[in-house]
């Protein structure tokens, strides 16, 4: 029986390896962690992660070939694959800082496992690491081997939150990289073998291990980039008086283009986008190619100014200050479908009113709490160190009221900002949330998802990025 183990009980390796687990029921699968806390909550019916569909898989296969385990060292030794799913925050001090990925986390794990194994091994890459890493690894396995033999592969992960196991059950693609010797393409087959239970062929792409690197941090530089593409029109849309929405719908109907990522919003979010662009500019500054770094580097900027544009709709549409007021706010993960909060907008919206004195009343279906405050207390790279790094009860911030109800939020309130897309928020009695709220009352939606002629209607001030303007807002400011 091959058996599988995988480094990192997160929102990679949980998923990933449950779904594994269920397509290759031959496979004994052991998820393994640090975190007490969190492989408890694998091992129980309240999962430390939210994902459509997930429940099922685990129930199904846990307990049979699924096992989650804080025994790091005796499943790595027993395992014939070991996949390190492992954070790579990035660097907040030193060489690269605020820029290069940290493979502190990546290093232990390696070390660790030329520790233990007393059999060759496969030793495959599943976090998104920067081009090379797999280099380091195995210089770190080579010289620690003991005789034993490794062969380093790199597997990047192409799911998004909120349909992880829809992707991992129907995927575009399965990309895995390889050294180029007998060995290399032999450990490249074994991978493909375990994936090939349920995955067609066509769909399994083999490269070489740069490339494999690589693809992934491309693929999320170009998604970026097209939601900042679209955001940068968003505010050239508002200046003129066109359409956000009408603009996208025809320029994704070019086939050369397609509809996907299109949708103007307050910004992106996610553990992916930013940090592995900050690792692309890092690498192409690293290999002197400045002009490049500053292109990929303009989509982070874009994408901060959206925020910083929104915050400031905000502020100047409400008589210049939020001093004081009562803003409600729908929507705090990053996007619908997950309880994700990383990187999310609506840290940045928030801390922006909070800056400007606001009283803040959060809603979200699927964020605690605990999670809000300590997002809205931690430091700007921190989220990306494992949990037990990161402050255990958060100060909390008085300002800010976390509630369990959409109108409970918006009694009493000021302005209303839609930070997430839940399908929820588009379905909200609009007319009962006006007549709870101050006059004049302000909807200001950074996801484009209120029929924003009915609000108008109803009596509300409603901005929606990149449509044109309330006449109210005409005038007003939005870059202070």
């Amino acid at each position: 029986m091959v058996k599988i183990c995988c480094i990192g009980a997160g929102y990679v390796g949980g998923p990933t390896m449950s779904v594994i687990a269920l397509k290759c029921p031959s496979i004994e699968v052991a998820v393994v962690d640090i975190s007490i806390s969190r492989i408890n909550a694998w091992n129980s019916d309240q999962l430390p992660i939210y994902e459509p569909g997930l429940d099922a898989v685990v129930k199904e296969c846990r307990g049979r070939n699924l096992f989650f385990s804080t025994d790091v060292e005796k499943h790595v030794q027993e395992a014939d694959i070991v996949f390190v799913s492992v954070n790579t925050p990035t660097k907040t001090r030193g060489l690269g800082a605020g820029k290069a990925a940290d493979l502190t986390y990546w290093e232990s794990a390696a070390r660790m496992i030329a520790d233990v194994s007393k059999s060759d091994k496969i030793v495959v890459e599943k976090s998104t690491v920067p081009v090379k890493t797999a280099e380091a690894i195995e210089k770190i396995l080579t010289h620690n081997s003991k005789g034993i033999k490794y062969q380093i592969l790199s597997n990047p992960e192409f799911l998004a939150e909120g349909t992880a196991i829809q992707d991992l059950f129907n995927p575009d693609r399965v990309l895995i990289g390889g050294r180029e010797t007998p060995e290399g393409q032999k450990a490249v087959q074994a991978l493909k073998n375990v994936y090939a239970h349920w995955v067609p062929e066509e769909r399994i792409l083999t490269t070489n291990l740069w490339s494999a690197e690589l693809s992934k941090l491309a693929a999320n530089a170009f998604l970026a980039q097209r939601i900042s593409s679209v955001n940068a029109m968003s505010a050239l849309c508002e200046a003129t008086g066109a359409d956000v929405t009408q603009v996208s719908y025809a320029v994704g109907k070019d086939s050369r283009i397609g509809p996907k990522f299109l949708n103007a919003s307050v910004g992106f979010g996610g553990s992916c986008f930013q940090k592995d662009i900050l690792n692309l500019v890092y690498i192409c500054e690293c290999n002197g190619l400045p002009e490049v770094a500053e292109y990929w580097k303009q989509v982070i900027k874009i994408n901060d100014y959206q925020k910083s544009r929104f915050v400031n709709r905000v502020v100047s549409s409400m008589f210049n200050t939020v001093s004081n007021k009562k803003i409600a706010v729908l929507g705090f993960a990053f996007k619908k479908d997950t309880g994700d909060t990383r990187e999310t907008p609506a840290i940045d919206v928030c801390k922006g009113l909070l800056g400007d004195k606001a009283k803040l009343s959060i809603y979200d279906p699927q964020v605690t709490e605990d999670q809000i405050q300590r997002d809205l207390t931690m430091n700007k790279f921190d989220w990306d160190h494992p949990l037990h790094l990161q402050p255990m009860s958060p100060t909390t911030v008085k300002q800010v009221s976390v509630v369990w109800d959409a109108y409970e939020a918006v009694k009493g309130a000021h302005g209303l900002c839609i930070l997430t897309e839940w399908d929820e928020f588009k379905t909200l009695d609009y007319a009962r949330i006006y007549d709870n709220m101050q006059k004049p009352a302000f909807v200001f939606d950074g996801r484009n998802i209120v029929e924003v002629e009915k609000l108008r209607e109803i009596g509300f001030i409603v901005y929606s990025i990149g449509k044109p303007l309330d006449a109210w807002l005409k005038g007003m400011p939005s870059v202070a």
